[in-house]
């Protein structure tokens, strides 16, 4: 069966896209895509440059709409029909790759704006850090390792650490879906190692999706992986798999 034909859905399907097309002036940058994602699974999407994997989340998190196609999340909820906050409210959380924290604020203050970010305007009005929202905030910087920079202001952490500030900030929310973007993109050595860390640990409570260039590390968290080329899937499984897979060594691997 074609990688791209609709697929029977497990009992612990959490996203599924099912024939999804979308053209920007004639071009088709996502054309036909088939993916199944489940429950509490770590994700790694590759591809070149222009393979569609931008416009993949940008389809799931409602910023693009679909020419066609299905995208259904969760008990069958249809995201085309949703934009971004609905589709944000239902759990679905996205990290660009490059950082967006305030800067001007401290990292606990950033984790308490997220945390606000779930409440209605009014709501936000009367705002008060109740003690089960100190103690998530508390359980989020163990989580991203910044207990210790908790009264920092987050324009003075380093890269790595105001992504994984980032990763908290989505955290706070209790995502079912976290999508993340390139998150070891200019990051250390020790960063990147930390990082693979904290979304294999993540993946234990909740389904991570990561679009990553560094094959090194996606190597090193990968347990499925999704080739994209030209808006569809080229291959997919298990890493060892992916990699020896000569289609995808001769458009992606360089081979």
């Amino acid at each position: 069966m074609s990688l791209e034909e609709p697929r029977h859905q497990p009992d612990d399907t959490l996203l599924y896209l099912d024939g999804v097309t979308v053209s920007f002036d004639g071009f088709k940058a996502i054309d036909g895509l088939s993916l199944l994602v489940r429950e509490r699974e770590l994700r790694c999407v590759i591809g070149a440059n222009g393979a569609g994997k931008t416009t993949m989340m940008d389809i799931i998190t409602g910023r693009t709409r679909p020419d066609s196609g299905q995208v259904v999340f969760g008990d069958g909820v249809d995201l085309t029909r949703l934009d971004e906050s609905a589709i944000a409210n239902l759990g679905i959380g996205r990290k660009f790759q490059k950082p967006t924290v305030f800067v001007n604020h401290t990292v606990f203050e950033n984790l308490e704006l997220a945390l606000a970010g779930r409440r209605g305007v009014f709501e936000n009005l009367w705002f008060t850090l109740a003690r089960p929202d100190r103690e998530r905030i508390d359980e989020v910087l163990e989580t991203v390792a910044l207990t210790d920079r908790r009264h920092r202001l987050a324009g003075e952490l380093s890269h790595g650490q105001k992504q994984w500030l980032e990763i908290g900030m989505l955290l706070a929310q209790d995502p079912r879906l976290l999508l993340v973007d390139e998150p070891v993109a200019g990051m250390t050595g020790r960063e990147t190692q930390r990082t693979a860390e904290l979304l294999t640990r993540l993946a234990e409570q909740h389904c991570v999706v990561v679009v990553e260039h560094d094959m090194e590390f996606v190597r090193s968290i990968a347990r499925r992986v999704t080739v994209l080329h030209q808006g569809r899937v080229l291959a997919e499984g298990p890493m060892a798999q992916v990699q020896t897979d000569p289609a995808v060594r001769e458009v992606y691997l360089g081979d």
